[in-house]
């Protein structure tokens, strides 16, 4: 019984290993360059993200950058405004066209002289292609439905790993340790083995929370588990001011009542909506919070500036709280950097898996192959011998 269900384990783990190992290897190795995004887009790309910041020089108000962005752009809508908390960054204005909000083409303006330092489409920014390529293939609704199963397939192949891998009491040390002076045959077992039962606790936790962006019964589940009904969708509440009302200095306004309500640093991002009906949306990300992605939210009219509503992190559900734990679990990016340095190491390792997996399989096969040929030859030689004899 043991045997059969170790046989089956086998089959399972190479087959299964087979399928998904390309779509593994792709998103491993495109997950292992998104860990750092925050930290590489404004090394990469400097003339969009960086200004020289002048000693004791306030930025220029925030409806004079608006201004000029508008008159740059007269086609564009403005619809997100995000301000980075260090003060030699730019502020990047989302712009679009009509009601194509995935559409986003961002314009940076440096805030102490209103220069617009360099635009660009988010469709064709480097890591929006590598994010791309990691949830979807590149490939839209086809690649989602493809990663998803290639998920939930390796979620399978770790279980039946661990199976595999699970040592009697003399091979424990073994499977614990890289013969590193071996034969390549045993040490591509071992870098197979060992790595990936290393790894395995949190590539199961990051391939698990992945399953979200596939498949909505997983977020679905998330909430009906934790508040016990589906997730509650959120709309920015209308506005209650004068449509007439002087909208000047308006965003200045915004933005001095959120850092006097959420002092706290952090990013902080205007949702401008196209209908005059709805008011603003303004999100802060709390950087002082114990974990990765706890964001606030406050909403003003859009006329006159004043308050209207907030939707504060520690007032959310339980099932919100959870949903909003699950991006930075998946990118490692919930304890800053020495969990993104673990997640880094844990996506590269992953990466290696279907490649020594894929060696493992070749020589096994060859080896068969040759045994085959082995044993044919050999029944040739004694059919011949025979013959000889009888003759």
């Amino acid at each position: 019984m043991k045997k059969t269900f170790k046989k089956i384990a086998s089959q399972l783990h190479l087959w299964l290993g087979v399928s998904s190992g390309l779509v593994v290897f792709i998103v491993a190795l495109t997950g292992s360059i998104l860990v750092f995004e925050d930290e590489l887009e404004p090394v990469i790309f400097p003339k969009f993200h960086v200004v020289e910041a002048p000693k004791d020089q306030p930025g220029l108000p925030l409806e004079s950058l608006r201004a000029v962005v508008a008159s740059a752009y007269p086609d564009l809508r403005i619809a997100r405004i995000a301000i980075e908390p260090l003060a030699d960054r730019t502020v990047i204005f989302g712009l679009v066209e009509g009601k194509k909000e995935k559409d986003i083409f961002s314009v940076a303006v440096n805030p102490y002289t209103a220069q617009i330092t360099d635009a660009r489409r988010e469709n064709e920014s480097f890591f929006h292609i590598v994010l791309q390529l990691h949830r979807y293939l590149c490939l839209e609704d086809t690649g989602k439905a493809i990663t998803g199963i290639a998920t939930i397939m390796f979620i399978v192949i770790m279980i039946t790993g661990l199976v595999l891998w699970w040592p009697k009491r003399r091979q424990a040390r073994q499977r614990l340790t890289i013969k590193w002076d071996a034969k390549f045959k045993r040490l591509n077992w071992d870098l197979h083995a060992v790595f990936g039962f290393f790894v395995l606790p949190f590539t199961f936790l990051i391939a698990s929370t992945g399953l979200v962006w596939s498949y909505k019964w997983v977020n679905d589940m998330i909430y009906l588990t934790f508040d016990g009904r589906p997730q509650q969708k959120r709309e920015a509440p209308s506005n209650i001011g004068l449509i007439n009302a002087s909208s000047t200095g308006t965003l200045a306004q915004v933005t001095a009542e959120t850092n006097r309500l959420l002092p706290h640093p952090g990013r902080i991002q205007f949702t401008l909506p196209e209908s005059d009906s709805l008011s603003i949306t303004v999100s802060k990300v709390n950087e002082n919070a114990s974990v990765a992605n706890v964001v606030d939210f406050l909403y003003f009219d859009r006329h006159d500036g004043h308050l209207i509503g907030k939707r504060l992190y520690d007032d959310e559900s339980t099932g919100m709280k959870v949903r909003r734990l699950v991006f930075p679990i998946h990118t490692g990016s919930i304890w800053g950097w020495p969990t993104k340095v673990l997640a880094l190491i844990v996506a590269l390792i992953t990466a290696t898996l279907p490649v020594t997996g894929v060696i493992i399989w070749v020589g096994r096969r060859f080896k068969k192959e040759k045994k085959v040929v082995r044993k044919s030859s050999t029944s040739h030689t004694v059919a011949n011998r025979t013959e000889e004899a009888i003759s």
